[in-house]
């Protein structure tokens, strides 16, 4: 019988040896490129045409498993009439592709995709005129169609290789460059096969973990047993064979072979003092009422709800949204070659280009020494490790004068990512004499310093006394949060807090979801004090037609039958409905849930939503993404809640952070509203929003009892159950 160990080692050495031969052919392809334009106005700095008529796409956002591989190939193949296989991507790259931000906030289609679309017009057009001179007929006589300039209707044309093969268009891209006509659209708005699925599905797709450099040595940073903590001492006899690394704070541990580093994290010995800095998980409710604060900002306001709401009924209710670690499936990983001119440095960042600017600012480069280039990591959606992880690889790389290849643990990753922030909502609103919302009043306490590229603190460049620019950018969290319906009298106010109780950062949807959760789930409430079913309350408020097609069709998935919550118990359904960022994706989420009264155990069912992104360049990949998004968001509604004491974060593996597995995994019903005609929006975050809401309004309905603070848990309702 084969040993656990013995599987794992087999099974590792089968990957490096498939994966690292695939990423350095595309590094070696990618390296012909160098010294090409890069700016955002140069139509060579996203599209290349090469002799044998294939064309190589270069985008700096990059696929974070959201299929913009395939999506940005079908809209680049469109637009020049090309077949979506003849087209190769570079991506995140910073040598190579143009900086057109960080992958996140839904714009990989909504940006990336418009600015990859109209560089791709451009160049049809240039091809049609290079043709037009050769052919010496009209322009507006051809066509680009099947990698060729002919004449429309038929004839003898010119490949696109002929015409400019190998060589640059030297053009700007042009913003009025006419885009084809969605009628004529072939490949997009189809689901066309994902590209990288099959190498990842038999082992074969070069993910950041199996990246092997010749000469690279492997590294463990040693983290501190508490946050804040400094290092006082370390007995160099107990490092078992690796090489100690110590700048400052920073401490690591090197060896030619990873297996001797593991061995040497648990052997070695180092003194670390104390830190109790920490306030305790328990307690950040209102820790987040008492402050410090940067100031007060109104958010929305809207009439003056103050006079309704003091002469008024009014219904209040208090909403805690806990932090939350990314957990993703892999712990973070990176490479980084650094010497003292240069640095190349292999990461999952979702923004390559900003985090250039903070790997120059940490090794003291210019910007234009570094090069940053993406290979796939283990999953994120925000800023989990990988930054951090990047950031170690270069310092001990530049200390040791050799490649370095750095590998988080499991409890590195839950201990030490950038977490999900912390939401404190207070609602008041009051009903009119028609039963509809006649004012509303949201306060909020939320942290100010939410992590964001290039201006953030790295722990180990923190640790190793290098100054760094602390983040300031807060991810919009403060969106979403008044109600999408009628009302005359809207106040959000926010109390920005100088501090969160861990180091935050976005994460999927940031500040979206826990907003839609405490809004939706006090519409709900009104709609039960007022003794109308929750969809007829939401319909009469709403006067956006696509937001009503959204909950009608969501309804009808779920056969929703009018009336009033709660319902008869044991079953209940609920509904939750968001217009993302009130200018982007339209969804709205069913679901339906069985309850347990004795356990508080909570089973759910069915999830039904309707989802409207308007144009959809693949619909399977909107329906992976929108399934994502469900059961990603249904994990943190039910599970997910970083623990911490006085020193350290405690919620340090899948036992004591737990998450959805296979069997909580309920019916999807997915319905893509297929408007064609209409601007992509973004599908990898909007579904998110109206999940923790549409859950608590279904576990009201079945037994009468509103939580208001995630997660969801069974000993939560339990215990309010009585």
């Amino acid at each position: 019988m084969i040993s656990r160990r013995s599987l794992l080692q087999a099974g590792g050495a089968l990957v490096v040896a498939l994966s690292a031969p695939a990423a350095a052919q595309v590094l070696a392809d990618g390296d012909k490129a160098l010294g090409k334009p890069l700016a955002l106005t140069e139509l060579d700095s996203f599209l290349a045409i090469h002799a044998d008529g294939t064309a190589t796409l270069y985008s700096g956002k990059v696929d974070l498993g959201t299929g913009l591989r395939i999506a940005y190939r079908q809209i680049a193949a469109e637009e020049l009439g090309l077949a979506s296989d003849r087209i190769r991507l570079i991506e995140g790259d910073t040598a190579l592709t143009p900086n057109q931000g960080p992958t996140a906030g839904s714009t990989g289609i909504a940006r990336g995709g418009i600015e990859i679309r109209q560089a791709a017009a451009t160049a049809r057009a240039a091809l049609i005129g290079m043709a037009a001179e050769k052919l010496a007929r009209p322009a507006s006589e051809l066509e680009a169609v099947d990698g060729e300039v002919r004449p429309i209707g038929g004839g003898t044309g010119i490949g696109f290789g002929a015409l400019v093969g190998d060589r640059r268009f030297g053009l700007k891209v042009d913003p009025k460059a006419p885009i084809r006509p969605v009628a004529d659209y072939r490949l997009v708005g189809r689901s066309l096969a994902r590209p990288d699925v099959p190498a990842k599905v038999t082992g074969r797709h070069p993910y950041v973990h199996d990246f092997v450099l010749p000469g690279m040595l492997h590294a463990r940073v040693v983290h501190p047993p508490a946050i804040g903590a400094s290092l006082l001492a370390v007995d160099e006899a107990t490092a078992g064979g690796a090489r100690i690394v110590r700048i400052k704070d920073f401490l690591a541990l090197v060896a030619e072979d990873e297996w001797t580093v593991v061995k040497a994290l648990g052997t070695l010995k180092a003194t670390w003092s104390d830190s109790r800095t920490l306030t305790g998980h328990e307690t950040v409710p209102e820790a987040m009422r008492a402050g410090p604060f940067e100031g007060d900002e109104v958010v929305v306001r809207k009439g003056d709800p103050g006079p309704v709401l003091a002469a008024a009924k009014v219904l209040t209710g208090t909403f805690y949204w806990p932090m939350q670690t990314h957990g993703s499936m892999g712990p973070s990983c990176a490479v980084a070659d650094v010497t003292s001119e240069r640095a190349t440095i292999w990461s999952a960042s979702q923004s390559t280009h900003r985090f250039r600017e903070t790997c120059a600012r940490v090794l003291g480069l210019p910007v234009q020494a570094v090069r940053v280039i993406y290979l796939d990591g283990a999953g994120c959606y925000g800023m989990n490790g990988h930054d951090d992880a990047a950031a170690d690889a270069a310092l001990i790389s530049r200390a040791v004068g050799r490649p370095v290849r750095v590998q988080w643990t499991r409890q590195d990753e839950h201990g030490w990512d950038p977490k999900g922030p912390p939401q404190l909502l207070s609602l008041t609103a009051a009903l009119d004499d028609r039963g509809n919302i006649g004012a509303w009043r949201t306060e909020m306490w939320l942290p100010k310093a939410t992590a964001n590229l290039p201006n953030i603190p790295l722990i180990g460049p923190q640790a190793a006394g290098i100054v760094q620019t602390p983040g300031l950018s807060t991810g919009l969290i403060s969106q979403n949060a008044s109600p999408p319906y009628a009302c005359p009298h809207v106040e959000v106010e926010v109390h920005w807090l100088k501090d969160a109780p861990l180091r935050p950062s976005n994460i999927r949807a940031p500040g979206k979801i826990a907003n839609s959760f405490a809004v939706e789930s006090f519409v709900d409430e009104l709609a039960a004090a007022a003794g109308r079913d929750a969809v007829e309350f939401r319909l009469a408020g709403l006067s956006d037609p696509r937001g009503i097609d959204v909950v009608k069709r969501a309804a009808r998935l779920m056969d929703w039958q009018s009336r009033p919550s709660p319902g008869p118990g044991g079953v209940g359904r609920g509904m939750a409905y968001v217009h993302y960022k009130f200018n982007e994706t339209y969804v709205a989420i069913g679901m339906e849930v069985a309850v347990d009264r004795v356990s508080g155990a909570v089973k759910v069912q069915r999830i039904a939503c309707a989802h409207d992104c308007g144009l959809m360049i693949n619909p399977d990949a909107v329906r992976a993404q929108v399934e994502g998004n469900i059961l990603q968001t249904l994990s943190r509604s039910l599970f997910e809640e970083v623990t911490f004491d006085r020193s350290r974060v405690t919620s340090l593996d899948w036992s004591s952070y737990p998450i959805l597995t296979f069997p909580d995994v309920p019916k999807l019903l997915i319905d893509l509203v297929d408007r064609p005609n209409d601007p992509p929006l973004g599908a990898g975050e909007a579904a998110a929003a109206p999940v923790g809401a549409a859950l608590a309004n279904a576990i009201f309905d079945a037994v009468g009892v509103r939580l208001r603070s995630v997660p969801l848990t069974a000993e939560r309702l339990k215990a309010a159950m009585g």
